[in-house]
């Protein structure tokens, strides 16, 4: 080997893990520079509200320049939206209802009355970090042509994994015969809602007793009766 190649050899060796912690370096620094974003976003859009809330409010708030925020997330819908699905996968980016873990322990639960009392703690979950944000977009949507949607998007997401739920169900042979699979997706579908949520926790219910309703409330409603003990 010539000596040529020996320095080249040896200035790859000693430049590629300085570069590879630049990267780290530059890859966590943008991490923590979208976080800041979303949390920004999240206080104003809960604190005052979509409409009123610019680009220049959400960039004091986290302490960054406005265009440092079209860089990293984009326009306020962008935004918003990216909150709705960091809210709904309970990380700091996107996961698709197949992939989060609730979902998982939900197709292997044995009864119906398992897969039922799993989606309904993570219901409660979910609803304690997306309520605030679904607000936002309600209110966006009645002037934002992205955000009304983006709000038909979710709706129409929820029902097609209500459908996927039933069929779950049906799978155990404990859910009523009388009711077809669209009926039980439109029943949880329903009281999945963050309108319904609102209305208990309007009323003074935690978040415990909300989830033990909508157990005992599906599983009245939905779930076969018991069989009769032998004679």
């Amino acid at each position: 080997m010539t000596r040529v190649h020996l320095m080249a050899d040896h200035v790859k060796a000693h430049s590629s893990p300085t570069r590879a912690y630049d990267s780290t370096l530059r890859a966590e620094r943008a991490a923590a520079t979208r976080r800041a974003i979303l949390r920004a976003a999240r206080e104003s859009f809960t604190d005052v509200g979509y409409t009123a809330t610019t680009m220049a409010d959400i960039s004091r708030r986290a302490n960054v320049s406005v265009d440092t925020i079209y860089a990293s997330l984009g326009k306020k819908p962008a935004i918003l939206r990216l909150l709705v699905e960091t809210s709904l996968s309970g990380e700091d980016h996107a996961v698709s209802a197949e992939e989060r873990d609730y979902v998982l322990a939900v197709r292997q639960a044995e009864t119906a009355r398992q897969k039922l009392t799993l989606y309904a703690g993570a219901i409660v979950a979910i609803q304690q970090r997306l309520a605030p944000i679904f607000v936002a977009l309600t209110e966006a949507a009645v002037s934002d042509a992205e955000c009304a949607a983006l709000r038909q998007e979710i709706a129409a997401r929820r029902a097609a994994n209500m459908m996927q739920l039933a069929h779950e169900l049906r799978s155990t042979g404990q859910l009523r015969a009388d009711l077809t699979d669209r009926e039980v997706a439109d029943v949880i579908w329903s009281m999945n809602a963050t309108e319904y949520w609102q209305l208990f926790v309007e009323r003074g219910w935690t978040p415990e007793r909300f989830r033990r309703w909508l157990v005992d409330a599906w599983s009245r409603l939905l779930l076969a009766e018991p069989a009769a003990p032998p004679s």
